[in-house]
């Protein structure tokens, strides 16, 4: 994997970013500015907005680097996140150098870059926040159960073969065990084997189970990366951040989509989140999986976070590797321990 960074007119991304942390850069003069780094973008929060930048980054999964790729992508954003998340996807707002050469946000002028603008979420509302503080209720989850069960009832089935779904997941795990494996990881070499042999194991011995999934019409156009992150508990919940860079990684089973939400929150010290997540999903869709479906999602989640935790240290300062292959052995453990339940689970057997 490897990032490419680059120029777009005039304006190099640490100039943009040194604009964009400027108070009185903004039209409505807010009092302050905090800004965010990201994996991919620079997040600019002000007393009542959001600006969202995209770094001009390319990775295997992505390209970000022409402008051009940043206003299409942005304009992406903010049409799929509309549905789940009303009212906070504003517009998507240039970033320009007028005539006289000064930069401006918005308005007339040639265009650096392009920025998506939100309304800004309240943070002590974001569910992680939530969970860390003990402060969420099941009942506090009901609410977004159902916008999400709502959701997947209304999204229109995908049409894929059934031995290329799987294949995906085989080649997923795959790639997964190999960079986990790598020793500068430092992760326990037996753990990684025994996970990830498990996982490709099962999707062999419960082939049958995940091409009904295919025959029923269950997997869908989903969110992408169901975070606790990206959910906010106002009176209707928002669910933002819906992935919009690449249209493969939103094709999913709902129930993948719900484990990975379980599992997060779970690891947040939430465990209650999935029985009301689950319990609204087949109550209101009548699908019932396989308990041990579910602990397999769990796992291959767990593994894909520790994955993704692990390659940080090729961006991330020197400083910061030990924090990111603490979080990757976190995500493996959490893996290890979700095999477990997936040993113990019949292949077949319905959730209790």
């Amino acid at each position: 994997m490897f990032a490419q960074a680059q120029r777009s007119g005039d304006l190099a991304l640490d100039a943009k970013v040194a604009l964009l942390k400027k108070a009185d850069f903004y039209p409505d003069s807010p009092a302050r500015v905090r800004a965010i780094e990201t994996h991919m973008s620079w997040v600019f929060l002000t007393d009542r907005h959001a600006y969202k930048l995209k770094k001009p980054v390319r990775y295997p999964y992505l390209d970000f680097s022409s402008l051009g790729a940043r206003e299409r992508y942005c304009r992406e954003e903010c049409r799929l996140n509309r549905r789940l998340a009303p009212g906070v996807y504003l517009e998507v707002v240039p970033l320009g150098i007028d005539e006289a050469d000064t930069p401006r946000l918005g308005g007339d002028g040639r265009v650096v870059e392009w920025l998506v603008k939100m309304r800004r979420l309240p943070e002590d509302r974001m569910l992680d926040r939530l969970i860390k503080a003990h402060l969420l209720t099941p009942r506090d989850v009901e609410p977004v159960a159902a916008v999400l069960v709502e959701f997947y009832r209304e999204a229109t089935p995908i049409a894929l073969d059934a031995r290329t779904h799987r294949a995906r997941f085989s080649a997923t795990i795959a790639r997964n065990r190999d960079i986990l494996a790598a020793p500068h990881y430092e992760l326990p070499a037996e753990r990684v084997r025994t996970v990830h042999e498990t996982l490709l194991r099962h999707l062999e011995s419960a082939s049958g189970t995940f091409d009904r999934r295919v025959r029923e019409g269950r997997i869908v156009e989903g969110h992408g990366d169901l975070r606790p992150e990206h959910v906010c508990l106002e009176t209707r919940p928002i669910i933002f951040d819906r992935l919009e860079f690449n249209p493969d990684l939103r094709i999913i089973d709902p129930v993948d989509e719900l484990s990975f939400l379980s599992m997060e929150c779970e690891r947040l010290g939430a465990v209650f989140v999935r029985d009301v997540l689950f319990d609204a999903y087949v109550r209101t869709t009548g699908d019932l999986p396989p308990e041990a479906l579910v602990n397999f999602y769990m796992v291959h989640r767990a593994c894909l976070r520790a994955r993704l935790a692990a390659l940080h240290i090729a961006d991330a300062p020197r400083s910061r590797w030990p924090h990111w292959l603490a979080v990757a052995a976190d995500y493996l453990g959490i893996a290890a321990r979700y095999c477990d339940r997936l040993a113990g689970t019949a292949a077949g057997a319905p959730r209790h």
